[in-house]
């Protein structure tokens, strides 16, 4: 099948990567021409694992090809996936001026029928609006036969390929018989559970399943601090709830609060939708607020071990927002290494693959180190931000020898309070004791 992908973001570039990789034939545009000289030379502007094989391989294959022109893609492509950003405004609102100018340029350069497949995360009703935008700008083709339809995607940072390759369900939103069978038939090789419901309930189910995701993790991260309060554990609470298959075990990780691109933005967007329809989400507002506070919690919990923050050189290993990502949107390390910045700490700072885009966000502010020794060396505290391997993996007994004293502070619970003190490392988490 001949698809074009508008968007080469997290989401536009592993689905347009993912379907070629199916045997399709793929162009993804974006009209930032740095960005497409970049994929073109195979230069990936995002680390995802694995993406780069997968866009070497297709595109030496030939399934898969990138261009500033919408117009190109538009003319050679039945299927038309739009996966721009949907950033979110003042309010809280999603942003949708760039579905909105997408829409138009495809119907703009619609010559026969094509099939409009929104995978954007949106506000309920906003494939009525994609539909009606193309309707009015077809001007003298009105007899020109076209389908929207709605399939969101599900796809986590650091494993987005084999998410989409291997996903719990696909959900399809559609209209008409010809849009699901096309939409069906393109979806059929990865063998998963197909939904296929109206647009509005398939806009519906993104939001509601990100929004229920950080809700449990807001939920989590506030029993922690009942757990701190009373001396019980968090990780052996989140076990005997995990067990449970009502609850499930995932997302029941305490720890500094979620971030990224999509919980944040999903979050405050779903509320202002029910806001507009007259309906009350306020467990979400709860879920911001708990969220919000879980950094400055962590922060408190620094400034109490150290006494005065000023002076005091601070290691702090991991700056995405979740581990496999260079993904700095809403990363709960920039507040935290901020705020400790603005004590008059000195701060060291390691991560993986985030370093660069660190450097454009920091500046000289922090001092940017090669590896998790380099950053403890000569620290009073060595703060771990985000779940690594690399740092579940480190040398605890070379780290302690190197810094100052030794204090571990972990926003992720990666090591066991009772082997840190065992090794003779002061070493403070979340919900334990």
């Amino acid at each position: 099948m001949d698809i074009a992908v508008i968007g080469t973001g997290y989401v536009g570039l592993v689905t347009g990567a993912c379907f070629s990789e199916l045997g399709n034939k793929v162009i993804c545009v974006d009209n930032n021409k740095k960005k497409i000289d970049s994929l073109r030379n195979l230069i990936m502007p995002i680390y995802e694992p694995g993406l780069e094989d997968l866009v070497r391989r297709n595109v030496k294959e030939k399934r898969l090809s990138f261009s500033t022109s919408i117009k190109q893609a538009v003319s050679g492509s039945e299927v038309i996936f739009i996966c721009v950003s949907t950033p979110p405004k003042e309010n809280g609102e999603a942003d949708l001026t760039f579905v909105e100018n997408v829409a138009r340029e495809i119907a703009l350069c619609m010559s026969t029928y094509r099939l409009i497949v929104d995978k954007s995360t949106v506000p309920v009703e906003t494939g009525k609006w994609v539909e009606h935008t193309v309707r009015i700008n077809l001007k003298a083709k009105r007899d020109i036969k076209f389908d929207v339809a709605s399939s969101p995607e599900f796809l986590r940072e650091g494993s987005a390929i084999h998410d989409f390759m291997h996903p719990d369900r696909i959900v399809i939103g559609v209209e008409t018989k010809s849009a699901k069978d096309i939409l069906s038939k393109l979806y059929k090789p990865l063998n998963a559970p197909l939904v296929v419901t109206d647009i509005k309930s398939a806009e519906l189910i993104k939001h509601a399943s990100n929004s229920y995701l950080a809700t449990k993790i807001s939920f989590i991260n506030a029993l922690s601090r009942l757990c701190e309060k009373v001396g019980a554990d968090i990780a052996k609470v989140a076990e005997g709830m995990g067990l449970d298959k009502r609850i499930g075990r995932s997302f029941l990780d305490a720890g500094i609060g979620y971030g990224g691109s999509c919980f944040p933005k999903d979050v405050s967007a779903f509320i202002k939708i029910a806001e507009r329809n007259g309906c009350d989400l306020s467990i979400l507002r709860e879920t911001e607020r708990i969220n919000r506070e879980q950094k400055g919690l962590f922060i408190k919990k620094i400034e109490d071990s150290l006494w005065i923050i000023k002076d005091k050189v601070i290691g702090v290993l991991g700056l995405s927002f979740k581990p496999g990502t260079d993904d700095l949107r809403n990363a709960p390390a920039l507040e935290i290494v901020n705020a400790l910045i603005s004590e008059g700490a000195q701060i060291k700072v390691f991560d993986p693959q985030a370093m660069e885009k660190a450097k454009e966000f920091f500046g000289s502010k922090v001092k940017f180190c090669k590896n998790v020794y380099e950053a403890a060396a000569g620290c009073d505290c060595l703060v771990i931000a985000t779940e690594w391997d690399e740092f579940k993996e480190m040398d605890l007994a070379r780290i302690k020898k190197l810094m100052k004293q030794p204090l571990i502070i972990d926003g992720r619970n990666i090591f066991e309070p009772q082997e840190m003190k065992k090794m003779g490392i002061k070493y403070l988490s979340i919900g334990r004791n």
